[in-house]
């Protein structure tokens, strides 16, 4: 066990042989840290944490009370190899979070990026990778092997199936089941998850040229209406566009797929 003299660690915590607290860290009440675990400078957990198995915890994040951090998977398959669980820095976990270990099976790592907010009660399951900067908003369920890219929201009580990506910048609503892949920058609503424009809104916010804009919306028309299969449709964009964003929803619907894609109704 190697506490750095900096740490502070409750007198109730319980901090396993093995576990590394770094600089700054600040253990609280009642909460267990397992022998497998390090935590980077500045962490925080502020009570009632549980932090298990083979896990790393970036610099600057906070978890908050009764959150479970790499526990075991959901997975009748998993037999206790070894896997782990690295989370970035500077991110937020709120109350009730639970984020598994990945399993053989699935390359054993399960990945959440730097600056990603997971609200009360989100659940990410094994083997998932999750980008920079992404918020999942209250209740949402991230299945195992599912892929969210950089900027990605995802609405509160929201479920993603099992080996589903998500492209970057995209927007979940609220209340959707998303059970295929969502083009970068896609916006998807309806309980059953119908592609049904842009994340015009995030792509303003974050600067996004009106050039670039304007070709999204030309290209997501193209996808929409454009003759042939929906790969396709891509591969001619791929040819025909300069735009580094449609290069990025090109790329994005060429790439490999456990799933089939959402693909975009004609609304936008």
């Amino acid at each position: 066990m190697t506490i750095d003299p900096t740490a502070q660690v409750h007198p109730s915590a319980i901090v396993e042989d093995g576990a590394t607290i770094g600089p700054g860290c600040k253990v609280g009440p009642f909460s267990l840290i397992d022998a497998g675990v390090s935590l980077g400078r500045n962490v925080e957990l502020t009570s009632h944490v549980v932090v298990k198995g083979d896990t790393s915890i970036g610099d600057d994040t906070l978890v908050h009370a009764f959150a479970v951090i790499g526990e075991i998977p959901q997975d009748k398959k998993f037999q206790g190899e070894s896997t782990r669980l690295e989370i970035g820095a500077r991110c937020r976990i709120r109350e009730h979070v639970t984020i598994n270990t990945g399993t053989a099976g699935g390359g054993g790592l399960t990945a959440v990026g730097d600056d990603c907010l997971l609200m009360a009660g989100c659940h990410v399951a094994h083997d998932a990778v999750i980008g920079n900067r992404v918020i999942l908003v209250n209740s949402a369920a991230i299945a195992g092997h599912v892929v969210i890219e950089d900027d990605v929201i995802i609405g509160g009580l929201c479920g993603v199936h099992q080996f589903v990506r998500i492209g970057r910048g995209a927007i979940i609503g609220a209340v959707t089941m998303v059970t295929n892949d969502v083009i970068p920058f896609g916006l998807v609503q309806a309980p059953r998850g119908e592609l049904s424009g842009l994340n015009l809104v995030g792509l303003k916010r974050r600067g996004v040229a009106r050039s670039d804009i304007t070709a999204l919306r030309a290209a997501f028309q193209m996808l929409a209406q454009g003759e042939g299969a929906f790969q396709d449709r891509a591969r001619k964009l791929g040819k025909e566009t300069d735009s580094e964003y449609v290069q990025t929803i090109v790329d994005f619907v060429l790439g490999n797929s456990g799933r089939s894609f959402l693909t975009p109704g004609t609304g936008q």
